[in-house]
C-alpha cells in the first residue's frame, strides 16, 4: 500500500510539473518584459549619461527623502493597525464586520482621487506631513488585515495559562503574543513600506513640488525632459531596492505559520477591560478619520460658489465652455471603462495560470512565487516605463496600439489575482486529488473536478479587484496611454493641472463617480468570495 501510495505521488508530481512549466513561463516572461528592458535598454540610451545620475547630489536626497517618508508613514500605519487588529480579530462588538470592511476600502481606491480628497480636506496639503497621511489613510487597513489575520489564530488557551499562573497583562502580551505576532508585523510593515516607497499619485498631488519622491522624480525625468536614459537609470535603482525589501517580506511571510499555537476557528471575547475598550475607541476614530477625506471629496463636487447643485455633474456628462480639456469627461470614462475590461481579462488569465502553476509545484513554489508577483512591490511607474522602453526599442512597436494600457494595467493587477487564488488553492486537501486520480481521473480531469469549482469562485473575486485596480490605475498609465484617449485618472489630473472652479470641480465629480464605480465592483466581487480559503 505504502509502495503503491508513493509510487503515486511520483507520479502526480511528475505530472504536476509538465502542466506548470508552460504557464508559468508565460507568466514569467511577460512579468519579466517591463523590468529587463529597464535594466538592458534603458541604462544604455544615448539621452545622456546615466552615471551622472547615480553621483548627483539631488538623486541621493531624493532617494533619502522617498526612504524617510516610507518609513515615518509605515511606523504610524503600523502603530495604529495594531490595536485596530485587535479589537477587530479578538473582540467580539456590535459591527466589527462593517468597521472591518470600512477600514481596508482605501486599499483599492484610486490613488489619484486619494490625493484629490486629501488635497481638499488638509489645509496643510504641499508637505510631507499630508504625504505622511493619505499614506495612512491607504495602507492601515491593509496593515490591519495582515495582522488581524495571524492574530485570529492564536489559541486563546495559552495566554489563559500565562494568566492563571499570574502573569500581567503587559506581559502576557510580551511573552506569548508577540513572538507569534512579530513576524505579522514585520511582514505588514514591509508591504506598507514598499508601497509607500513606490507611492506615486498621492504623492504628486499633495506632496511639495520642492520635495520629490524618486517615483515623482522618474516620471518628470521621463515625460517632461524627455530624459530616459537617467529615468531609467532611477527606475533600476528602486528596483534593487525593492527587490531586497520583497524577499524580506516572502521570508517573513514563511514565518509566520506556528502549528502548536494556532486554532481553526477564531476565538473573540466580549471586551472585559479598560484595554479592550480602548482598542475599540481607537477602532472607531480610526474609521472616522478614514472617512473624512470622502465625504471632503462629495462635499466640493456638489459645492458650486456658495451654493449646492449638480452642476459638476453635468459638466462630466454635457460639456460646456466652462472647463478647459481636449477630450470629453464621459469619453474618459467609457475608455477607463474598455481598458479595464482588457486588463481584468488578462490579467485574470495570466493571475489564474501563475498560481495553478505555483500550487502544482508544491515545495518549489517559494521562489517561483515571489518572482511572479515581484511586481506587487515594483512600482507602477517603473513597469509602465519599462513597457514605454520595450514598445520603442522593442522587436514589436506597441506604440499607438490599443493593447499597450491594459497590458500595463494587467501587469499591476496580476499579483493580486495570484494573492487571491493561490490561498484557495494551497488550502484544498491534496488527498481529494489522490482519490480522484485512484478512481481513474487523468491529472487535467482531477483538479477540475477538485480544485475548479473553488478556483473559478476565486478567479470572479480577483477580477472584480483587478477592475477596480486598472480603473484606477495611474502610474504605469501616465506613460502609456495617448494623449486623446486619456483614462478617467490622467483626466482628473489633467483637470487639475488648469486653473478654475469648473475644472476643479469636474475632477471631483469625476471622482466620486470613480469611487461610486469601485465601490460597487469591489461589493459585487466580495459576494463571490469562497468562504474557504485565505485570500489578499
Amino acid at each position: 500500500m505504502d509502495a503503491d501510495r508513493a509510487s503515486l505521488t511520483r507520479a502526480r508530481s511528475r505530472s504536476a510539473i509538465i502542466l506548470a512549466i508552460a504557464p508559468l513561463a508565460i507568466v514569467t516572461f511577460l512579468v519579466g518584459i517591463p523590468l529587463v528592458t529597464l535594466v538592458t535598454v534603458g541604462a544604455s540610451l544615448d539621452t545622456g549619461d546615466p552615471t551622472r545620475i547615480l553621483t548627483s547630489a539631488s538623486t541621493w536626497r531624493i532617494l533619502g527623502y522617498t526612504i524617510a517618508q516610507a518609513i515615518l508613514s509605515t511606523v504610524l500605519s503600523i502603530t495604529l493597525a495594531v490595536p485596530a487588529a485587535y479589537a477587530l480579530q479578538r473582540l467580539r462588538w456590535p459591527g466589527r464586520r462593517t468597521w472591518l470592511a470600512i477600514l481596508t476600502v482605501p486599499f483599492v481606491l484610486p490613488t489619484v482621487v486619494v490625493g484629490l480628497a486629501f488635497r481638499e480636506l488638509l489645509p496643510f496639503a504641499g508637505t510631507t506631513a499630508a504625504i505622511i497621511v493619505a499614506h495612512v489613510f491607504f495602507n492601515v487597513g491593509l496593515a490591519t488585515r495582515v495582522i488581524g489575520g495571524v492574530w485570529a489564530q492564536l489559541d486563546p488557551r495559552f495566554i489563559d495559562v500565562a494568566q492563571s499562573l499570574g502573569s500581567s497583562p503587559l506581559r502576557t502580551f510580551a511573552t506569548v503574543t508577540w513572538p507569534f505576532l512579530r513576524p505579522a508585523v514585520f511582514a505588514a510593515a514591509a508591504l506598507v513600506f514598499l508601497f509607500t516607497f513606490t507611492s506615486f499619485g498621492v504623492v504628486l498631488i499633495v506632496g511639495d513640488p520642492a520635495w520629490p519622491t524618486i517615483e515623482v522624480e522618474i516620471y518628470r525625468l521621463a515625460v517632461q525632459t524627455l530624459d530616459l536614459s537617467a529615468a531609467a537609470t532611477l527606475a533600476i535603482v528602486q528596483l534593487v531596492i525593492v527587490v531586497g525589501a520583497l524577499a524580506w517580506s516572502a521570508a517573513l511571510q514563511r514565518r509566520t505559520t506556528h502549528e502548536r499555537i494556532v486554532t481553526e476557528t477564531p476565538v473573540r471575547y466580549r471586551p472585559r477591560s479598560m484595554i479592550d475598550y480602548a482598542t475599540i475607541a481607537v477602532t472607531v476614530l480610526l474609521v472616522i478619520a478614514i472617512s473624512l477625506p470622502l465625504l471632503t471629496l462629495i462635499i466640493g463636487s456638489i459645492r458650486v460658489g456658495d451654493r449646492f447643485g449638480w452642476d459638476f455633474y453635468a459638466e462630466v456628462f454635457a460639456p460646456s465652455d466652462l472647463t478647459t480639456r481636449a477630450t470629453p469627461a464621459w469619453e474618459a470614462l467609457a475608455t477607463s471603462a474598455r481598458y479595464a475590461a482588457i486588463a481584468t481579462m488578462i490579467s485574470v488569465t495570466l493571475g489564474m495560470l501563475g498560481a495553478i502553476a505555483v500550487s502544482m509545484l508544491q515545495r518549489s513554489a517559494s521562489w517561483v512565487d515571489t518572482a511572479i508577483t515581484t511586481p506587487l512591490g515594483v512600482s507602477a511607474v517603473s513597469l509602465g516605463l519599462g513597457l514605454l522602453l520595450f514598445s520603442i526599442y522593442g522587436p514589436v512597436d506597441l506604440r499607438g496600439s490599443w493593447l499597450l494600457v491594459p497590458l500595463g494595467q494587467a501587469l499591476v493587477a496580476m499579483p493580486i489575482v495570484i494573492r487571491v487564488v493561490l490561498p484557495v488553492l494551497r488550502s484544498i486537501d491534496p488527498r481529494l486529488r489522490d482519490v480522484a486520480a485512484t478512481l481513474g481521473a487523468g491529472p487535467v480531469r482531477a483538479w477540475l473536478t477538485v480544485d475548479g469549482p473553488l478556483a473559478l469562485r476565486a478567479g470572479a473575486v480577483a477580477a472584480g479587484l483587478s477592475a477596480a485596480v486598472s480603473l484606477g490605475e495611474f502610474g504605469a498609465t501616465a506613460f502609456l496611454v495617448r494623449a486623446d484617449t486619456p483614462t478617467v485618472p490622467v483626466q482628473i489630473v489633467r483637470l487639475l493641472g488648469r486653473p478654475g472652479e469648473a475644472n476643479l470641480g469636474q475632477a471631483l465629480a469625476l471622482s466620486v463617480i470613480l469611487v461610486l464605480v469601485t465601490a460597487l465592483i469591489i461589493g459585487l466581487a466580495e459576494r463571490a468570495r469562497p468562504a474557504r480559503g485565505g485570500g489578499w
